[in-house]
This record gives structure tokens, sequence and C-alpha cells, in this order.
């Protein structure tokens, strides 16, 4: 009987996630200065032809890894316009199609957030410029990525603080604006969506807190659960700033980049130049296909995280200790591989899998318990004839 009830308690502890969060030994890469342009604040791409684009704060660039060129995109006439504003980040689509919209976004249009009347930007492949949507409600817009993985049906994902929180709403290929939450963490930066291989955050939107050290998943129904503390300093123009994700094929060769902004008077005054890391390098320090890289505003300090069951937390590297990191962590494969299968709308990803899971437990229970009474029915019968 103690091994029938060890077997019964054992199934319920059958593919139970642990939520602990450990930390690996560091072998520290470096980031190097690769271009100087010291108004940087963001890079996204590459383009179809495999150019980068380079936010400048008030001009465009695009930025060429093969010969090191940076070139002035989008500043003619119909151009792209001066924002106000420190932090202009963008995003790049991939002529993703989006759910239930009926369009896509065309290829290689760049999307950049206006910090002052809160609107979004559309750039085209030719450089021209106009308003592809307005957020309302919020003081600013402080973040922007696009869903490649499905989960926020393929669209444009864009943030702003309001109240004390963040609003989080998804923008489809017309413009149409849609809140997911108004009143998520506070948090601002780099931001990303998971791809379907990160754990039970895998489609989730990964943004950080400078302040805490935090990194946080906002899921499709605007719920916000905590990734992990990073173990980083933090504070203002300090703490996590970037993210960005390392792609199928990147420990096969390429690079990561992060934006160091030049800013005078500040603890951290940056350097003024697109910094980058060889993929060879964050190979060594462990770094894999599908690992969130995460990098601080203050000396672009650098983690790996893989989430699974659990989230390990790998301290890979830092950039000059004056560094002042600013927008995403951009990683790209030289060759890169097939993106894992896209993820359904809304939902969460491991939902069927946890249902079918219980499923499972249950009915082995009903089995065990089935022959438990099966087998005392004959013991006692057994009984009974013997006296």
């Amino acid at each position: 009987m103690s091994l029938m009830l060890t077997a019964l308690l054992a199934l319920f502890t059958i593919g139970a996630d642990s939520p602990a969060t450990s930390t690996v030994p560091a072998f520290p890469a470096t980031w190097h200065p690769l271009v100087q342009l010291p108004s940087v604040v963001d890079i996204a791409g590459p383009r179809r032809d495999g150019l980068l684009v380079i936010s400048g704060g008030r001009r465009l660039y695009l930025f060429d890894r093969s010969t090191g060129t940076l070139l002035p995109f989008a500043n003619g006439r119909g151009g792209y316009p001066p924002l106000p504003g420190d932090e202009p980040y963008l995003a790049i689509s991939t002529n993703q199609p989006v759910a239930g919209a009926g369009c896509s976004f065309a290829p290689d249009d760049v999307f950049v957030i206006d910090q002052g009347p809160h609107r979004v930007w559309r750039i085209d492949g030719a450089g021209k410029a106009s308003v592809f949507a307005e957020v309302s409600g919020v003081t600013t817009l402080s973040g922007i990525t696009f869903d490649t993985t499905g989960r926020f049906g393929q669209r444009l994902l864009v943030m702003g603080p309001a109240h004390g929180l963040m609003v989080v709403a998804a923008i489809d290929c017309r413009g149409k604006v849609t809140d997911i939450t108004r009143a998520a963490p506070a948090v601002e930066g780099g931001i990303a969506v998971a791809p379907s291989t990160f754990g039970a955050f895998a489609g989730d939107l990964l943004a950080p807190d400078e302040l805490s050290g935090t990194i946080w998943a906002i899921k499709p129904n605007g719920n916000a659960v905590k990734v992990i503390a990073s173990g980083l300093p933090n504070g203002q123009d300090l703490g996590v700033e970037g993210l960005g994700f390392a792609p199928p094929g990147f420990t096969g060769g390429g690079a990561a980049y992060f934006a160091d902004r030049a800013t005078p008077g500040n603890p951290h005054p940056g350097t003024g130049n697109l910094l980058a890391a060889d993929a060879t390098a964050l190979r060594a320090t462990g770094v894999r296909d599908g690992d969130l890289i995460v990098a601080t505003e203050g000396g672009a300090r650098t983690i790996a995280v893989r989430c699974s069951a659990s989230c390990i937390v790998n301290n890979i590297g830092a950039g000059p200790d004056v560094a002042h990191g600013e927008g995403h962590v951009l990683l790209i494969a030289n060759h890169p591989l097939p993106s894992p299968s896209p993820l359904p709308a809304g939902g969460e990803p491991k939902a069927a899998a946890q249902a079918q899971s219980l499923a499972l437990r249950i009915a082995l229970l009903a089995l065990v318990a089935a022959a438990i009474i099966v087998i005392w029915s004959v013991v006692r019968r057994r009984r009974r004839m013997v006296r």
C-alpha cells in the first residue's frame, strides 16, 4: 500500500515547473565600438538588402555590415521628420500577415515612436514618411517591437506610461490601435517578444525595468509576470535597458549590436558609438540560439537568460564602463536557420499541454484507484474463504 501511495503522490509532480532562477559562472565578453554616431539610440533590421536601420535621434541611417559604411536614410523631401524626445526607438517589419486584419506589414517598412504627440511614424523602403497611428492616454511612448511569434496576432506593439503604470497597445497593419493593458508595471527601453522556445514565457512581450532590475513578461491577456531579477545594477540611467533574442543560427556566426549614445554630463556619458559583440565570443560565454540577451544602460553590462522549466541567468560581458546603452539589443545570424513554429494568437501557449497533462494524471489516478479497489476486494474475499 505504501508503494501505491508513493505512486499516487508522484503523479502530481510529473511535469511540474520550477520557478527557481539560478546563476552560472561568468565568462565575460566585451562590447567593442563599431561605428561612431554620437546620437545613436537604436538599431533594427536587417532589411531584405542586408542593411541595418539606425536611429540617430533626429535622423535615420542605413548601416552596411559588410563594409562598415553609414549612409543617411529618409532625409529628403517627405522623409523622416526630426522628432521630439531623446529616444525615438524603432522597429522594422518583415512582411508578416496580421491575424484577422486581412493585410500584411510591408517588408522593410520602419516604424518609429514619436515621443511628443504619441504617434507612430511609418517610413517605407524608399524613405517616405507618414503618420501611421496615434496612441491615446499616454504621456509619451517608450518602447516598440514587432510580434513575429504570433500570440499578439503579428501586430506592432508599443508602450508608454500613464498614471504611474504602463499602457501596452497592439497596432495592426491598417493602423488600428488596440489596448493590451493599461496597468503593466513601469518598464521602458528595447522590448522584445519571446520565441516559442522560451519556456513558460514563449510568445510573451518581455520588457525591462531599469529601476528594479526586473525583466517582466506581458501576456496577450494583459497580465504581467516576473521573468527574472537580473542581478545587475539598477536605477535611473543605470539599470536594464535593452533586450534581444539570439536567432536560430546565431551561434554559427553573426554579431550583436547595441547603441551607446553620447550623453554629456551623465555619470555614464557614453562613447557615441554603435557597439558590437561577435557571436563567436558570445558563444564562448555559453550563449545559445534562443537565449535572451539583456544589457544595462550604464556600462552595457550584459547577461544571457535561458528559460525552459526554469530560467538560468549567465553573466556574459560588459561594454566600456562609460557606456550609455539605449534601445534594443539586435542579434543577427550570418546564415539564419528556420524560425521555430509560430504560436496561436492569444491564450497561453502551454495551456493545452497543461490541460492534457492534468487529464492524463487524472486518468492514471483513476486507473490506480480502480486497481487498488480490485486488489483490496480480492484480498477480502480470500480472507473470508480462509475463515
